[in-house]
């Protein structure tokens, strides 16, 4: 068989065809409108988030900020319980208000918005070419259909979401831009704005402070005087400062009352707040290791996702950058030696405002490598690096081959994300999330501990009574001796009873065997032998980890068994959680009673997230 060698040639004219609509000029208006739309219904198929995060900390903190429990609890949502919540408190309110589709569509629909900033700043950047906005409008989809992002869509960790104020930041400086050549009165105001877009971003969440320091530095690169230029940056800067203080000063005072440590208890090394360990960044563990590393780094986590990632992230694109800039670099170096022996260039000059929005991609990858090294930071860089590819595949190549290298580069990325994988979501349920917790007769006298940070316990927290006290022993938080004082200080003070919470075993195989049940029901595999057999073919090909086996119901001749491997022993992992806890409490002079325990249900959407209630006493 011949393979036909004008393929690639026939499929970019096939391509060429297919988006030729995107040419008309009211596409970008029309695509402003559509793809929020369409992302908010991604997220209603998705369903129900279920994040980590979310039962961790994201659904306790918004609510201890409405309920008033910050001098009430200690840390039940570990070391995160003290990160600012008004970035949660939205979420919180509608999904305690309105029906789980309608909430996951909203904030679907609120990060489909980064489409049309991406597609405001391509457009200013490379501006639109002969075919209208065709251009802009493939590379803004392109940036939409990075690893991180589709990872994130309707879910709370926060990425998606800030990132509109990251790159509505970075919009403004780049509309800007050719006008910045002395600082005026207009100039001034239009910085202010951006720095106080992105000061409310990094308030809301610490980790975008890498961009933040990259739009101040990238405006040294404007076509003005240097006196001009560190002006720009300055008033940059001041308007980030007030943006961090109108999203986050209040909570850094509260923070600086209570604990002495306006980032409790993060950068405890500075702050040496006796509450908690001297330490700075807690969480360190996804940056590289050694120079040859932080040299590779894209290269390295594209391999080894786990390295930057606790999900199968499908990341493509930022390495691809990555790549093209290191052939630019080399081709710009040997550019510079070519003019010193007079032998000039013929490549294209980039743009200012190009150089600058590269430069600010460079020093925000370099701080974030530095700082956090989570690949889901990223991802206003993620949503940016296909256009930065372009610009660089422009600069490299010649025009003639510059469209084509381009072009593959981007849909070979683009394509090798799908299918995406997410953070976790669950069937939509009513209410969002519930639990059934224990009467008790004296709730003002009650403590609950919890003694394992995984599975996360500080969700269930908010189910409770409000004068019930909520304590984690030995979790994420980085006990000190004086904050051991101050739990030893509150079993003083409250004569119980005392209860410790524990997540009871969970089957994740088991949860999803249920789902594949209600499809191969719903579509009739199961209904007699004929159906049976084709779904016995089905389970043969792919990796579904599940079996089909016989059964004679009526009305059903199969059903789906999970694979003997992935059968977990539930009553094991109990037992060994309990004695993990049994050690783990005994270190504060406590001890649990195993008899005593009783198991409740809740749920996040439709997900069970079982969890043992047992009765705590003093250690004898």
């Amino acid at each position: 068989m011949r393979f036909p060698t004008n393929l690639p040639a026939r499929l970019e004219a096939w391509f060429q065809r297919r988006t030729m609509a995107l040419a008309r000029p009211g596409a970008p208006a029309a695509a402003a409108w559509i793809v929020p739309v369409l992302f908010g219904l991604v997220s209603v198929y998705l369903g129900q988030d279920e994040n980590w995060d979310l039962r961790n900390y994201h659904w306790y903190n918004a609510h201890a900020l409405l309920n008033g429990r910050l001098d009430l609890d200690m840390a039940p949502a570990q070391f995160q319980s003290y990160f600012n919540p008004l970035i949660d408190v939205p979420y919180y309110v509608l999904s305690t208000n309105l029906p789980g589709p309608l909430v996951g569509f909203l904030m679907g629909w609120v990060h489909g918005l980064n489409f049309i900033l991406v597609l405001a700043i391509a457009r200013l950047v490379i501006g639109d070419r002969a075919d209208g906005a065709r251009l802009p409008l493939l590379l803004a989809g392109a940036g939409v259909c990075g690893a991180g992002f589709l990872s994130q869509v309707g879910n709370t960790m926060g990425d998606n979401l800030t990132a509109l104020l990251v790159l509505g930041a970075l919009h403004m400086v780049m509309r800007g831009w050719d006008g910045l050549s002395e600082l005026s009165g207009r100039t001034a105001g239009m910085l202010l704005a951006s720095g106080l877009l992105m000061g409310l971003g990094v308030g809301l969440k610490l980790t975008n402070a890498p961009y933040a320091v990259a739009l101040c530095l990238a405006l040294l690169l404007v076509p003005a005087s240097w006196p001009a230029r560190i002006g720009f940056a300055f008033v940059q800067g001041c308007g980030v400062l007030a943006g961090m203080l109108a999203s986050a000063g209040y909570w850094w005072i509260e923070m600086w009352e209570r604990f002495g440590n306006p980032l409790f208890p993060q950068f405890n090394n500075i702050f040496k707040s006796p509450l908690a360990q001297q330490l700075g960044v807690i969480d360190n563990s996804h940056m590289p290791h050694g120079v040859l590393e932080a040299l590779f780094w894209p290269f390295v986590f594209m391999a080894q996702v786990t390295r930057v990632s606790e999900i199968p992230l499908k990341i493509a694109v930022v390495p691809l950058l990555y790549a093209l800039a290191l052939v630019f670099a080399a081709d710009w170096l040997r550019g510079r030696l070519a003019r010193r022996a007079g032998a000039g260039s013929a490549a294209s000059a980039l743009s200012t405002r190009a150089c600058g929005l590269l430069f600010f991609g460079l020093v925000a990858y370099l701080l974030w490598m530095k700082l956090f090294g989570i690949y889901r930071y990223l991802v206003p860089l993620e949503l940016l690096a296909p256009l930065m590819v372009w610009i660089l595949a422009e600069r490299i190549f010649s025009a003639a081959r510059a469209a084509r290298i381009g072009g593959w580069l981007l849909a070979a990325s683009t394509l090798a994300v799908f299918p995406f994988v997410s953070w976790g979501h669950a069937g939509c349920a009513s209410p969002n999330f519930n639990a059934s917790v224990p009467p008790l007769a004296s709730p003002a006298d009650t403590i609950v501990f919890t003694a394992h940070g995984d599975p996360p316990m500080g969700w269930l927290a908010t189910f409770f009574p409000h004068e019930v006290r909520v304590i984690a022993l030995a979790g994420g938080f980085p006990e000190s001796p004086a904050w051991l004082e101050r739990v030893h200080a509150a079993v003083a003070e409250r004569p119980g009873p005392h209860y410790v919470m524990l997540a009871a075993a969970r089957s994740e195989k088991e949860n999803s065997l249920q789902r594949k049940r209600a499809l191969v029901d719903a579509l009739g595999l199961t209904d007699d032998a004929a159906g049976c057999a084709r779904l016995e073919r089905l389970t043969r090909r792919g990796r579904f980890h599940v079996d089909v086996r016989l059964v004679d119901a009526p009305g059903r001749a199969c059903t789906l068994e999970l694979q003997q491997r992935y059968v977990a022993d539930l009553p094991e992992q109990d037992r060994a959680r309990m004695q993990a806890t049994r050690e783990k409490l005994a270190r504060y002079g406590l001890a649990v009673d195993a008899d005593a325990c009783q198991t409740y249900l809740a749920t996040v959407g439709t997900a069970p997230y079982p969890f043992r209630f047992c009765t705590v006493t003093a250690a004898r």
